[in-house]
């Protein structure tokens, strides 16, 4: 039987266990409105009737906030994304000058990390969220929520998102492809 947590059933965390967000690395994510429901605009025929993302004003938002992303947080440069309908699909690269994963020693040069450090958990398990994933995309959702919400109160995003990490240059740019030809799978796309 699942866990409980103030007399709920905990959900199981999605994220990758014994990996620290906040290394360097890419991230495929995937961010979904409440209910799906299509707060950013319509897919349409766009030049050469391929199918194309009108984005109404909180679409714009959406958007904006993701380019914004790099201003609050220099550490990370940004990959293809695209704000669908009802989701947001992005590349997050986490490109910090010292990662943490380099054991720094007095008077010595950095120990690269063995296997057992890690396996070990990582010192944001359960403290406080920053210069991670987490707290890239709670900031982005914040940005968004806020301004949206001026135009359209009931306005609100699925609690989770949907993250990947990317291991090479191969699924890089395959995951790059599939955020570019979004709207073209649109009338099977799973988040519709």
């Amino acid at each position: 039987m699942p866990d409980k947590f103030r007399n709920k059933f905990r959900i199981e965390s999605a994220r990758l266990k014994h990996w620290d967000y906040g290394w360097n690395a890419a991230y495929f994510v995937t961010i979904c409105t409440q209910n799906r429901e299509c707060f950013f605009g319509d897919v349409v025929n766009g030049k050469d009737a391929l199918p194309c993302v009108s984005l109404s004003p909180i679409g714009e938002i959406a958007h904006n906030c993701w380019l914004a992303i790099p201003s609050h947080f220099p550490f990370v440069k940004l990959g293809e994304h695209i704000v669908m309908p009802n989701h947001v699909h992005g590349i997050v690269v986490i490109d910090k000058p010292d990662d943490g994963r380099d054991v720094e020693t007095q008077n010595f040069a950095s120990l690269p990390v063995t296997e057992s450090v890690t396996e070990s958990p990582t010192k944001n398990k359960f403290g406080p969220q920053s210069k991670n994933l987490a707290s890239i995309i709670r900031g982005f959702k914040i940005g968004v929520t806020q301004a949206a919400r001026l135009i359209n109160p009931d306005f609100a995003w699925q609690p989770r998102y949907h993250d990947h990490i990317i291991r090479d240059d191969a699924s890089f740019y395959r995951i790059a492809a599939y955020i570019k030809n979004n709207p073209r799978n649109w009338s099977s796309d799973q988040f519709r």
